[in-house]
């Protein structure tokens, strides 16, 4: 089942964090995860002065015998193991941050998921590096592809392309 995972963060070697959190999802992978490029954002609903994130998209297949609640916790353990710590602050700092956009066709929503993710398609920093992948996918419960949904989007000069390679 072909899986987009948003990748963020803004603490720490900003990059080397993203790596990392790319290493640790191949291990999930049935074949090669495929990577984004990488995009330096401004925190969106963040503290203030909060740091710039980076920003990227891993595409993976995990299979059809896991489900998105058992993605969600192995995120969740990536997460912790890369250092993150449990929220003092909503969206605070952050050495990585790990969010489920779609898994396959798969929908839901529960407390504590819901799938695709529920504001991916009004979130330029998710659906810039999502159209370098996978820009004909529509998102289960949406009828634009991810390059319409980009399109309509307004003009937003915070989300731009990082001169690192991963």
């Amino acid at each position: 089942m072909r899986t987009g995972i948003a990748l963020g963060s803004n603490r720490g070697d900003r990059l080397n964090n993203l790596q990392a959190a790319a290493r640790e999802l191949q291990t999930l992978a049935q074949n090669p995860v495929r990577r984004s490029k990488v995009y330096e954002t401004t925190p969106v609903d963040c503290p203030p002065n909060s740091p710039k994130f980076l920003n990227a998209v891993v595409e993976l297949d995990v299979g059809d015998v896991v489900s998105p609640h058992d993605l969600l916790w192995k995120l969740k353990a990536i997460e912790t193991k890369l250092g993150r710590k449990p929220k003092h602050v909503h969206n605070e700092p952050r050495p990585i941050d790990l969010d489920l956009i779609y898994c396959g066709t798969s929908q839901a929503k529960t407390p504590d998921l819901v799938v695709p993710h529920p504001r991916a398609h009004l979130r330029r920093f998710v659906l810039q590096p999502l159209c370098d992948l996978s820009p004909d996918l529509v998102l289960p419960g949406h009828n634009k592809t991810v390059r319409e949904l980009l399109a309509a989007l307004p003009p937003d000069q915070s989300v731009r392309l990082h001169s690192s390679s991963w």
